[in-house]
């Protein structure tokens, strides 16, 4: 990568996290700030951007559960609302036609079928991305909003077989024979330790899987998917995705700036984006009726809808695959371009306050919510003990160890995981499962009966989401928090959280009193 692509994305990040947006819409800017000036995307842009978005993939699969693809709410919501768009989208173009916009008016049907399927994906990288800096990917919308994009991206790998002619290869039959090599890819994973191997092999795996599927004409990106989802019951995957985060972060700034290159617009193309971008609130609508309609809970259904209410990079390959077959105009490409990036950060910014808004709108979205509840949904009411650990972490699980050693059964744990909680139950933990953010939780148990909570999360903003949800519903008792710096600390402390512990200075301290004994012990 050039420097001058690095000075531009710094600069451009800087100033998007100054505005309290993140850094993804200051790399967007960059690109299309790089093209004016007159520079141009090379191969070594397009490498990177191909790299993060590989790494992207293997990491959402090894935090995925392959059986959550069979579920209706995933596969039944994705499908119906691919379906619906369609239709809906083919109706607003022609809408559009007839109040007078020319340029709609040129396109045949099968032109405007292609536009409208191009839009109607999410973006995978966008809304991993907010996900994961909300800490939100194991949350129940979290989990939801991934598999609807995992088959989205399944129906693009399709889209992609028939519009290029390239059909899988026989010997792709020989990739299941990968099922019975798990055991000796467990036994390496586990022989690499946990110094700078491990990031290694997750290159090695997410990058092997890649070339092994290109080999017989599948889309690479699809094995770098499916090896993560592979490996996702493996005990060291959080480990392996935790080292492969900054490496993704720095490959993907490469695909953001790489939407800027796409071309240049000017002000129709910039019009006829922001049009295009006007549909997204529809777009919004039908997810959360969708998910509504198929028995999710209204503040699930309403995050999940509002963080997929974006386009997404797919677009640009289904819009880039058609003007090279002569299928669509240039201009095209750069209106579908603008209107990823406006989309990104429309739903970048709308997402700070996703929160707030489902408190605000409560009593109207709870509308729409079925009486009828799936039974993932149905949150077992938890013991009345006085002190609840939320997050169970390692820093969760230790802090829940410490306080049982010395009050018993006096306490208990909450995670928004599941799965995760059920094996912390088997485990002997006192562990239930509930999201911390979620109002409907903490309505629906007995806050009187709790004097303490500690909020061992790693994220500020889960933090004081937490604390939120706990004033609204009147909790009365004391809250405690980590933060790793200083002014994460200050910043909880002044949102009223009781008190606050510096995750390294604690951790020291207690490190200090635990060797003190040894040498008092002499």
């Amino acid at each position: 990568m050039d420097f001058i692509w690095i000075l531009f994305a710094f600069i451009c990040g800087f100033a998007a996290k100054t505005l309290s947006l993140p850094p993804s819409i200051g790399y967007l800017l960059a690109g299309f700030i790089l093209h004016f000036l007159g520079f141009e995307a090379d191969a070594s842009l397009e490498t990177l951007a191909n790299i993060g978005i590989t790494l992207m993939l293997f990491t959402i699969g090894l935090k995925f559960n392959i059986k959550d693809l069979t579920k209706t709410e995933v596969f039944g919501g994705s499908l119906t609302h691919t379906s619906i768009w369609l239709v809906m989208g083919i109706g607003l173009i022609k809408l559009f036609a007839i109040l007078g916009l020319s340029i709609f008016a040129e396109l045949s049907f099968n032109t405007a079928l292609l536009i409208i399927f191009a839009l109607s994906f999410s973006s995978t990288v966008c809304v991993v991305k907010l996900l994961e800096e909300y800490g939100e990917m194991r949350t129940r919308h979290g989990k939801l909003a991934i598999g609807i994009l995992v088959m989205q991206d399944i129906v693009a790998v399709a889209f992609l077989v028939v519009a290029t002619g390239k059909t899988p290869a026989i010997e792709s039959l020989a990739l299941l024979g990968l099922l019975f090599m798990r055991p000796i890819i467990s036994r390496i994973i586990n022989h690499v330790g946990h110094g700078e191997l491990i990031p290694l092999t997750g290159f090695f795996l997410a990058f092997g899987s890649y070339e092994l599927f290109e080999l017989v004409d599948i889309k690479g990106d699809l094995g770098a998917l499916l090896a993560g989802m592979f490996l996702a019951s493996h005990p060291k995957a959080s480990e392996l995705t935790k080292s492969l985060l900054s490496f993704k972060d720095i490959f993907l700034i490469g695909f953001f700036l790489s939407i800027g290159f796409t071309a240049l617009p000017n002000m129709e193309m910039l019009a006829i984006a922001l049009l295009l971008t006007l549909v997204l609130p529809v777009k919004f609508i039908m997810f959360f009726l969708l998910l509504s309609g198929l028995k999710i809970r209204a503040r699930t259904a309403y995050l999940s809808a509002l963080a997929l209410s974006n386009y997404s990079e797919f677009g640009l390959i289904v819009a880039a695959l058609s003007v090279s077959s002569g299928w669509l105009s240039n201009e095209w490409l750069v209106i579908i371009a603008l209107s990823v990036s406006i989309s990104f950060v429309i739903t970048n910014v709308l997402y700070q306050y996703a929160h707030s808004l489902f408190t605000r709108y409560k009593d109207v979205l709870m509308r729409f919510e079925r009486q009828d509840k799936l039974a993932e949904d149905i949150f077992a009411q938890p013991c009345q003990a006085p002190v609840v650990v939320v997050g169970m972490g390692r820093v969760g699980m230790g802090a829940y160890r410490a306080l049982h050693d010395q009050i018993g059964d006096q306490v208990w744990g909450l995670d928004a995981d599941k799965v995760k909680s059920q094996w912390l139950t088997e485990q002997g933990y006192q562990a239930f499962y509930g999201d911390g953010e979620d109002a409907y939780f903490w309505e629906n148990i007995d806050l009187s009966k709790i004097k303490l909570i500690l909020l061992a999360l790693p994220s500020v903003k889960d933090s004081m989401s937490i604390t939120s949800q706990l004033k609204a519903a009147n909790y009365q008792g004391k809250i405690a928090a980590i933060a790793r710096f200083d002014d994460e600390r200050a910043k909880l402390e002044l949102f009223g959280i009781d008190k606050v512990f510096n995750f390294y200075n604690e951790a020291g301290v207690g490190f200090a009193k635990e060797s003190i004994d040894l040498y008092e012990a002499r």
